[in-house]
Formats: structure tokens, sequence, C-alpha cells
């Protein structure tokens, strides 16, 4: 049932005045639910809850935690064809991606269940005391990965379920032992309840304490300005807008006490196809990369919205081939009417832009909120000098740039801003003559793809999802895979401790049987 409240640990709450709804882009009307937005009043409550829990929740078993994950999957799982009928009413996407996308939920947090009942995720370090040391004795030094605290997790509109209440920001914060609060985005508010109350059920029902979690409704900003700024508040994970990210980045950094944000935001994934590729199978690649545009309508962060390539004919059929393709495809619906906004604002801007080419406009009527696919080229110089044509448009818009030579797309290259991906288009043994491009592709990109297309994020140990500013705040984190845990702890050493005050992670017997690093050596043995 969607109530519109809050919930501040495992209670209900509406004490404010401010309400709004959720639409129906499809439809093109508004949900029924109202939901109340977070008064400072609850905001406060949700994060002295959130740093009460830290203290017990810190200190359970990874096994202990590992429950809690698994029974929110379960739970998520019971929620049924409410959860999906929801997730479609507020986004405009079919029952088939949202079924999916749960998929992918519920696999993240067994995932992490997994890794944090086995245990050797801390990264257990042990460098044993040497007394007789000369000149001067050695003291017995141990290190392990302990969690930050209360977390603050804002809640992606382009996926309301794996980058959102539950996602992979979520499920890696609790992973670590952080409480959370999630900031629920206002566009699919009642999906986020319902997988709120799904946490809130999982932590009652495996004795977590009360606080772990807490859900926030907000209509704008000032909610989410609010808890950056709040002193409880230890870090911030947020995917989404370039602008919306450095806003908080930027609140974070401003603060008596700075914290980390982990933002994952804008990108145009640089896709290269090289003269034989192109001439081998161009055909076949414009059909391929004409459904991944407009994947999804081009609502993905890897979605590729520029294609390099060398100037010359099998460059021109390309662009002709991609353009026929593309037409073809039947738009699909936008998650809100705000993002098709900003959608036709951004390639309006785009394609005024001087010596720039339309080369492909779906032109027939569509219905309100479905996203007219384009594509437009340039030559590399106009695109070099021109920082604009650099920027995401966020939807199923991609430019081909027409570069004079190589020399030309490796420097393009080097000046475009960090990105979450590089794909790189090629025939046998033709990459051998290209080692530059790959070397400046890969100081500009988290994941470089060879012959295959950016959309589309696996989750698992080997992703890396981030790169270099802008496309996220720290380019040494991934947002997806197990890996992503290390965002929410920080290294802490024990020094000449106690064996039986210390963590069963780090006491010499090592009572839990898992991998340390043991004066230099993995190992799994008691000391």
């Amino acid at each position: 049932m969607i109530t519109g409240k809050n919930y501040i640990g495992n209670q209900l709450s509406a004490k404010g005045t401010k309400v709004y709804k959720t639409f129906n882009p499809k439809l093109n009307i508004e949900n029924s639910n109202i939901f109340t937005e977070a008064t400072s009043e609850e905001i406060n409550e949700a994060v002295n809850l959130a740093s009460t829990a830290f203290k017990t929740f810190r200190t359970l078993s990874g096994k202990r935690k590992a429950e809690f994950l698994n029974a929110i999957a379960d739970e998520i799982l019971a929620l049924d064809d409410k959860l999906i009928k929801t997730y479609c009413s507020e986004t405009g996407l079919p029952e088939g991606r949202a079924k999916g996308e749960r998929g992918r939920t519920v696999g993240q947090l067994r995932s992490f269940a997994e890794l944090i009942a086995e245990g050797s995720w801390v990264e257990a370090t042990i460098d044993t005391a040497q007394p007789d040391r000369e000149p001067m004795p050695k003291s017995d030094i141990r290190k392990m990965l302990i969690p930050l605290g209360p977390v603050v997790v804002f809640g992606a509109s382009n996926f309301p379920l794996a980058y959102s209440t539950a996602g992979g920001d979520t499920a890696a914060a609790l992973a670590s032992g952080c409480p959370i609060i999630v900031k629920s985005h206002p566009m699919h508010a009642g999906t986020g309840e319902l997988v709120a109350s799904a946490i809130v059920k999982a932590a009652e029902k495996t004795g977590m304490p009360n606080g772990v979690f807490s859900n926030i409704n907000s209509s704008g900003i000032e909610v989410g300005a609010q808890l950056v700024k709040h002193a409880g508040v230890k870090a911030v994970g947020f995917t989404g807008s370039i602008k919306g990210g450095r806003a908080l980045y930027d609140l974070a950094a401003q603060r008596e006490e700075p914290i980390p944000v982990f933002a994952e935001m804008g990108s145009i994934n640089p896709v290269v196809i090289l003269p034989k590729a192109l001439n081998n199978r161009g055909k076949a690649l414009a059909k391929t990369y004409a459904g991944s545009i407009t994947l999804g309508t081009g609502q993905f962060c890897t979605n590729p919205g520029l294609l390099l390539g060398i100037k010359g004919d099998a460059l021109s059929s390309f662009i002709q081939d991609l353009s026929n393709e593309i037409v073809k495809i039947e738009p699909s619906c936008m998650l809100h009417p705000n993002i098709i906004g900003a959608y036709e604002n951004h390639k309006k801007n785009a394609i005024s832009q001087p010596n720039l080419t339309v080369v492909a406009d779906y032109e027939s009527d569509v219905q309100t909120n479905y996203a007219r696919q384009t594509i437009a080229t340039v030559e590399g110089k106009t695109f070099l000098e021109n920082p604009t044509l650099h920027q995401e448009v966020f939807g199923p818009f991609s430019v081909v740039v027409q570069c004079e030579d190589k020399n030309q797309l490796e420097e393009i290259i080097s000046q475009l801003e960090g990105q979450l991906t590089g794909t790189l288009i090629a025939d046998d043994n033709e990459v051998a003559n290209y080692p530059e491009i790959i070397s400046a592709m890969q100081n500009r990109v988290g994941r470089i793809i060879y012959n295959g297309v950016p959309t589309g994020v696996e989750v698992c140990p080997s992703m890396v999802h981030g790169g270099p500013y802008p496309s996220s705040t720290d380019s040494r984190f991934t947002a997806v895979g197990i890996h992503s845990i290390k965002r929410w702890v920080r290294p802490f050493s024990y020094q000449d401790w106690p064996n039986d005050l210390l963590p069963n992670e780090l006491k010499n017997e090592n009572p839990l049987g898992i991998s340390r690093l043991v004066n230099n050596a993995q190992t799994t043995k008691a000391l």
C-alpha cells in the first residue's frame, strides 16, 4: 500500500504541508497518490536515528548483515505485480524493463550478501611485532576497512529500482555497515515507497536497529540540500546530471566537516569506428548503433552520444545508413514531461550550433512525451572549436564527427571531458595501427569496449562504472559491482592492541576463516 508518507526509521510520518504527485508520461496524466515532502524536523529525526543505529549496525557480523540484504531481496520480490505496475505508471517504461530491473536489483543485494557473509572484503592486513628489530623495535600493526557512518542516497530518475531506493549504492553501503537515508526521486515516489516498505520489513524481520534505513520524500532540491549539509551524514551517493551532482559535491565540500560525494554524472560515451571496420561492415554497424542510440529512449548514462570516424566514402556511407536505420525505429516514451522538455531544449541548442548538419530527424507525428530521435554530423575542426557539442543531450541523440585523420581523432579524444565508457570498433589487426587512440581513450574513460555497444552495464566484480570527472566525482571507484563497497569505508589501523579486544577479522586465531595479508603473505591460517 502506498501512503505518500516518509519512512523515518520504521515509522511512517507526514508532518509537512507540501505535497505532490507522480506523473504517468504514457497516459500524460498525474497519478492519484499524494506524497508529503519531509520537514526539517523529520530530516533531523531520520539522521539522528541513523547515527544511533550506526553504533549497533557497524558491529554486526557479516552474516547478520547478509541475512538483512537477502531479506530485502525477498521482500522486494514479494511486492510482485504491485511494484511492477507502479513502476510502469510512474515511468512510461514497459513491463519487461521493470521486471529486468527488479531482477538486477535483487541480484545486486544477493551478491553483496554473499560478499559480506564470506568476509574477506575488509582487506584485513597484519604486520606482527618484531621487538628485537634493530635499531628500533617494530610494533604490531593491523588494518581493516571500517564503515564511514550514515549515508544519504539520491534516487536516480532513469533507474527507479537498480539505482534508487534499494539500488547499488544502498546495497553497497548497507553491506559495509552504514545506515541509509534515501532521498526518494519525486518522479517515482510510489515505487520508492513500496521498496522502502520492503527494506523496513526486512530490517524488522532480521532484528536490525531502528534507523538503519529511512526514506525521505522530496519534490525539489531543498530536502536534498538539507540532508547533505546535516552534520550527522558522513557520505553521499548520487546518480544524475552533472549540474545536480556538482551542486551536491560543492555543498559537501563547504561543510565544517567535508564529506565525500560519490556522484555518477553525465557522459557522451565516445565510439571510435576505424576505417577497415567501416568498409567491411558499415551497414551492420549502422543498424546496431541505431538500436543502441534509441534503446530506452536514449535514457541511459552509457548512451552512445558521440560517434567518431575518419573522413572518407566509408564514413559518408555509414552516416547515410545510420540515418536511414534510425528513422525506421518507432519513438518511445520518455520518463517525464520535464525529461523530454530538457531533451528538446538541449537538442535544439546542439543543432543550432554553426556548421552542424542534421542528417536524420524523425518527422512523423508522435504521442505526447515521446522523443524524436536525431542524428547530426560535424567536421572534426568544428567539434574541437565548439565545447557546446561536447555536452550530453540526454535522450536519443548522437553526433557523428568526421575527423581529417587519426591525429585529429586522437586530439578530439584527448580534449573530451571524462567519460564512463569509450568504444573501439575495429577489424582484425586494425587496432595495432592506432596505439595513440587507445592510449588517449584510456585517459578519458573508465571502461573501454571492443566491437560492441556501451549500453548495458554488467553487474560483476570486474565492472568499472565510473571514470574521470565529470563522469564521476572520484575515478578511483566504481558505482557497480561488489567493489563499489569501497566508497563507504575507510582504512583503520590498530597498533599493539590486545588480541582479545581486536575485531574478529584481525584476531590471531582468525575465527572467521577469512583470507588476510599476514606479513606480506596472503593466508587463511591462524597466527
